[in-house]
């Protein structure tokens, strides 16, 4: 069982030390204790439980609901998801997850429930994520959930099986990160200006390979709202997982919640949560430190969160950059895409369309933020639309209650149902090409919001001011136009302040003191059993050993899995049959014709097993497995590049595709010009080197993490392994129950809304 060091360790190592089931010479297998689930990712995933006739394990650890797929209209008139989502491939996901939950017995919020909503926003909001717990899904902004003080990161498919399965995952040690904020936010200026500052301060690959902690007086002066915005995006900056120590504020924000603690274990739950900060002494591998006052309001202008400036400030021009000849080709193809000219003001950027939602900014606190903004304004004649999106039922009916809906209405906007919506082009909330949109998500990657659609992120305040001016607007002079000094944006009864110490330590209820659902009975035919052979079975993955071909050579820094494959093509159920969508929009040209520029269109590339790549982040943003499955789907199984995005690259080896980092000069010295020339280039995972197969000429020599590599070597799937293990997770699983007794019982879920109230708690505006 995880054992006590007395060496200074970070918030990151104290909540990682405390999940290790095994350790195996640095290789991890780690408990998961809350595990989240929606319908894009999880389809295969069951799939492989059923066909491998495996069960999921703890029933009580998984939540489920729909999000990504499901229009955001009236469900007045809702009956069921089979008449209600007109979209075929968006139906079949949503229609395929709740039969998965049936049939393996879970807990799922659907449409007619009102605790439905965007998977990282409702797992907050019912304290299901609680700090210093783990927590996965197959969603790269699972990250959100640390601004608890909980270890939470994205995973693909393969891992959401794997959990299901097991309840742990195989986890190698990330590095430790800290950002310091010193100081205070100056007035109108949210933790969506300081996130992506940061992120145009460190780049998108700034964090790869560590966990960031977020720390200083500006941080623990962030409503927990603005602390979920601050994590949800640190995946956008590279690194695994974003968190945040919790104090008062997480505490007074739990309290009370339907799956928090009750009564004594309340009690013992925040003396540990106390506990779950960095040591003094503790030592971390990057440390920033950034001075609060120096943030302005900041929104991006390209197709990287990373292209992030001031409002005040010009677009850049490829002309200022002689010395970087890369970046210089970055920005020509990102104002080419939105359609910008060099040196324009930000300020004189109009928008066609403003959305304020997706689980970076679609919370309570934010849709204030927003109607602060609008009240008794009229949206700007040039904006065709604005879709305000709660983040979950519950929060459009607290908004409701405060009146909110109908300032939106009255000033144009339209009022929305809970779901992602437009964050990402996977229901019907799309832009048309060249639209352009002030939005409050977290991607602005070519053709996130439709295809061809133009993306500027940036906080609900200067979303909302875009809507009523027509343009991407300063907030700060927006207020002075009213007459008015800037305002803090925090919901009024989220700090600390209101809530005393010894209101928060203690309580004398009885434990888990929330009325209860009714149990669910499984019969026989509700759950797939799971045999003795089964159990043991392994699915494997192919063995990789020596690959030979022509390798595709491309020069582009932050290839990103929407790049790689593009969101329309996620809308399946199965692995397999992803090849015409691999680089979908660098392919083919509307017309379905293909685009002759591009390497893989190319002889001898269209029959390539490897890419070359010498920008580095490669496999950049979400957590789709998709992108591995389309590479090996066309018939790659090797990607060379300077770096990688974190899931992807974990994404690929338990698909036995081969990541390789390998340094940028070597690659554009001795690489790069063998691709080029079309000649067969061999990678030998038994001997770790890159070679020149006319020649013979090691051209490069590599290292992968040996379990990794002895997995890919031997085509052995995670699940077989880990269950050989079974008698190590059963050990963890009596120590949680004594050490953190508090996890347990997540099963308790209160009853759905019944006429706006919730059983046991008082209304639907205070918990």
């Amino acid at each position: 069982m995880p054992s006590i060091t007395k060496s200074p360790r970070t918030l990151y190592d104290k909540v990682f030390d405390d999940h290790v089931v095994k350790d195996a010479n640095g290789t991890y297998l780690i408990y998961i204790d809350r595990h989240l689930v929606h319908e894009v990712t999880s389809p295969q995933a069951f799939e492989g439980l059923t066909n491998a006739g495996r069960n999921v394990r703890r029933l009580d650890c998984t939540l489920a609901t729909v999000d990504h797929n499901i229009p955001t209209t009236s469900r007045k008139t809702y009956k069921n998801l089979t008449t209600f989502i007109d979209q075929d491939d968006s139906r079949l996901q949503c229609t395929t997850l709740e039969e998965n939950v049936r049939n393996f017995g879970l807990r799922y919020f659907g449409l007619e429930d009102a605790r439905q909503g965007i998977v990282h926003v409702i797992g907050p909001e019912q304290g299901f994520t609680l700090p210093g717990s783990t927590i996965v899904c197959g969603d790269s902004h699972t990250s959100t959930h640390g601004a608890f003080g909980a270890l939470a990161f994205g995973i693909g498919t393969s891992e959401v099986e794997h959990v299901l399965a097991t309840q742990t995952i195989i986890q190698n040690k990330s590095k430790n990160m800290r950002i310091n904020v010193t100081g205070s936010l100056l007035p109108g200026i949210t933790s969506k200006d300081l996130i992506l500052h940061i992120i145009g301060m460190i780049g998108t690959a700034g964090g790869t390979g560590h966990v960031i902690e977020f720390d200083g007086e500006a941080i623990h002066e962030l409503s927990m709202d603005s602390r979920m915005s601050m994590c949800n995006m640190s995946i956008e900056g590279g690194a695994r997982a974003g968190m945040i120590a919790p104090d008062d504020i997480t505490f007074a924000y739990l309290k009370g919640r339907p799956l928090a603690p009750k009564g004594k274990q309340w009690n013992k739950a925040v003396e540990y949560w106390r506990s779950l900060k960095s040591d003094p002494e503790a030592k971390f591998d990057i440390d920033i430190e950034i001075r609060a006052e120096d943030v302005p309001p900041t929104v991006t202008w390209g197709n990287s969160p990373q292209d992030a400036l001031p409002v005040t400030g010009k677009v850049p021009n490829p002309k200022d950059f002689p010395e970087d000849p890369a970046k210089q080709v970055a920005i020509t193809r990102a104002l080419a895409y939105m359609g910008l000219d060099p040196d324009m003001n930000i300020s004189d950027i109009k928008v066609d369309n403003v959305f304020i939602g997706s689980c970076t900014n679609s919370r309570i606190e934010d849709l204030r933020a927003a109607a602060n903004i609008v009240k008794g304004k009229k949206k700007a004649e040039n904006v065709v639309r604005v879709l305000i999106v709660p983040g979950s039922g519950l929060i459009k009916l607290q908004a409701e209650h405060e009146g909110l809906d109908k300032i939106f209405l009255d000033a144009g906007f339209e009022w929305r149902e809970a779901g992602c919506s437009m964050c990402l082009g996977m229901n019907p909330d799309i832009m048309s090409p060249k639209e352009r949109c002030a939005s409050t998500s977290n991607r602005n990657f070519e053709g996130r919001q439709g295809a061809g659609s133009r993306t500027h992120l940036m906080s609900p305040a200067m979303a909302a001011a875009a809507a009523i001016t027509g343009h991407i607007t300063d907030v700060r002079e927006y207020y002075k136009s009213e007459g008015r000094a800037p305002i803090e944006i925090i919901a009024p009864s989220s700090v600390a302040s209101e809530t005393s110490d010894s209101d928060i330590e203690s309580e004398t209820t009885e434990d888990f003191d929330v009325p209860e659902e009714e149990p669910v009975v499984l019969t026989s035919s509700d759950v797939i059993s799971v045999t003795e052979a089964g159990a043991k079975k392994s699915t494997g993955i192919p063995a990789f050993t020596v690959l030979t071909g022509p390798a595709a050579p491309m020069r582009r820094p932050n290839i990103d899995t929407d790049a790689i494959i593009p969101k329309q093509f996620l809308k399946t159920i199965k692995r397999t049959g992803l090849r015409v969508g691999l680089f979908f929009d660098d392919r083919f040209n509307r017309d379905g014709s293909e685009k002759p520029d591009f390497v893989l269109n190319q002889e001898p590339y269209r029959q390539s097993k490897i890419i070359v790549c010498s920008g580095p982040n490669f496999g950049c943003g979400s957590s789709r497995e998709h992108a591995p499955w389309a590479l090996a789907d066309f018939g790659i199984m090797c990607v060379i590049a300077p770096s990688f995005g974190d899931i992807f690259f974990s994404n690929s080896m338990k698909n036995g595709l081969l990541p390789i980092k390998i340094p940028q000069d070597i690659i554009e010295a001795k690489l790069l010009p063998l691709a080029d020339s079309g000649e067969d280039m061999s990678v030998d995972l038994t001997k770790n080197e890159i070679r020149n197969t006319t020649t013979g000429e090691v051209l490069a020599t590599f290292k992968i993490d040996p379990f990794r590599r002895h997995c890919l070597l031997n085509g052995l799937d995670d699940i077989g392994l880990t269950l050989q293990d079974e008698n190590l997770i059963e050990k963890y699983e009596t120590f949680r129950k004594t050490s953190f007794p508090w996890l347990e019982g997540g099963s308790r879920l209160v009853r759905p809304i019944i006429q706006g109230k919730i059983p046991g708690v008082q209304n639907v505006v205070e918990w």
